[in-house]
């Protein structure tokens, strides 16, 4: 297979991606849309199902939201949500048009907080052919809860001062994105520092801290309360002792969902990446792209 850098526009900028050439005589080909999660870029594990899912036959474009990885946007690390589905609906728009593609058999796949993002946005497009939400962000409410109250109260602290003071200084005020439990980070767990380490260990354009007022609009946040529109079939992959993204609301995210497919495994919310049990879900994974998109 071949990977190629493009790029394509969201709003004043430009996000970076990479496209996936399958190999094979040329056709009409389904694509898979690839985006990461909270202040993860495309260097962070996506190639490895990038390349499986292109060696199963299929195109895929896996993109940087703005603002972070090698895609523009200034200040660096400002993480919204608003804009990052935006960037989704953008990367959609481009993929319609690519040649070589089929713009029908088009797949969305989002992992953690961008599983949150593809479940939000799913709904709005009836020319979708399917979803993949991988230990997607469904609540967060859910996921302040399982950080605790003193993490909670540390964070919401630092989001504050980012609200009151960072437009005034023009420069967000960060937090940092992983942290151990009653920590000041966006995502404390005992298993989150080794987990999103790992994660971050593959990226050269990884920064530890991201704009800290996201906090709030996360926390009222709740993807599981527009699946129940989506009218394509939804995979959703589930960590049973997820402590990011509690697995509560994901389980009602896809009893809500017409076409919704759950699979269950017994692991924490970073060891889906790694390992055996990456290879167990990417051909879970593969298995229903190829089962729904195929001509």
């Amino acid at each position: 297979m071949e990977r190629v850098e493009v790029g394509f526009g969201s709003g004043n900028e430009q996000c970076a991606a990479w496209l996936y050439l399958p190999d094979g005589p040329p056709k009409p080909r389904p694509l898979v849309i690839m985006g990461h999660g909270l202040g993860a870029n495309r260097e962070m594990g996506l190639d490895r199902y990038a390349r499986r899912f292109a060696a199963a036959g299929m195109g895929v474009l896996v993109f940087d939201y703005r603002h972070f990885g090698a895609s523009g946007g200034e200040p660096r690390q400002l993480l919204s949500i608003a804009r990052q589905r935006d960037d989704w609906r953008a990367a959609i728009a481009f993929a319609r048009t690519l040649k070589g593609f089929d713009a029908t058999r088009i797949a969305l796949w989002g992992s953690s907080f961008g599983g949150g993002h593809v479940l939000s946005i799913a709904h709005e497009d009836d020319y979708l052919a399917a979803v993949v939400a991988q230990c997607p962000f469904t609540s967060g409410v859910s996921s302040a809860l399982a950080k605790g109250p003193i993490g909670v109260i540390k964070t919401a602290v630092v989001a504050m001062t980012d609200m009151v003071f960072g437009p005034i200084r023009r420069k967000p005020i960060g937090v940092r994105l992983a942290g151990r439990k009653r920590s000041a980070a966006l995502m404390s767990a005992s298993d989150v520092p080794e987990g999103f380490g790992r994660l971050a260990e593959e990226s050269e354009h990884y920064l530890p801290k991201v704009s800290a007022r996201v906090a709030f609009s996360a926390l009222f946040d709740a993807p599981w309360r527009r699946t129940k529109n989506i009218k394509v079939p939804v995979l959703y992959a589930v960590c049973d002792n997820d402590s990011v993204a509690p697995v509560r609301p994901t389980l009602k995210a896809a009893e809500r969902t017409k076409h919704g497919i759950v699979k269950q495994y017994p692991i924490g919310h970073f060891d889906i990446y790694f390992d055996d049990w990456f290879e167990k879900t990417v051909y879970d994974q593969t298995d229903f792209l190829v089962s729904v998109l195929r001509p």
